[in-house]
């Protein structure tokens, strides 16, 4: 089977191209967390991120657009041994992408997970991603992690 170059035509592949590219990623506090790549497979039909977190968290992630969905999916997977696994597209200029998953210090609570990626005044050499997590399903949310993606 040969790559399709049809295959990923609609505009919705698109959306999320903002992100590609190589990163210093620093939290709110202007401390620089890691470095982040973000790469284009098969001809644009999906990215590969690839981080490596100055606190030594390695982790990846493949995100695609379905259009039989309509949607974005993103598993992200690292070296805690953490899978996440998200779903969502475009609200407004900002990527927004949800799950749910156990709390890893008791399963028996569920975690919803809403990640968003947007430029940050329409610079696209910078990008916020903000991770939220509520433990109430969406009534509240707490802030897991505010990136200010740098381009490099």
């Amino acid at each position: 089977m040969s790559d399709d170059p049809e295959a990923c035509v609609h505009p919705a592949h698109r959306e999320f191209d903002f992100w590609i590219g190589e990163w210093n990623v620093h939290d709110a506090d202007g401390t620089l967390a890691g470095r982040n790549l973000i790469e284009p497979l098969f001809g644009g039909c999906a990215l590969r991120e690839t981080w490596n977190g100055t606190a030594g968290l390695r982790g990846t992630s493949l995100n695609v657009y379905s259009e039989a969905r309509g949607s974005w999916h993103q598993t992200w997977v690292d070296s805690s041994g953490s899978l996440l696994t998200l779903d969502g597209g475009l609200r407004g200029a900002a990527m927004v992408l949800e799950g749910s998953n156990p709390a890893r210090e008791d399963p028996a609570v569920m975690l919803r997970h809403r990640i968003s990626w947007s430029t940050i005044d329409g610079d696209p050499d910078r990008v916020r991603q903000h991770w939220q997590v509520s433990r109430d399903e969406g009534q509240t949310w707490e802030t897991a992690f505010d990136g200010r993606y740098a381009r490099r």
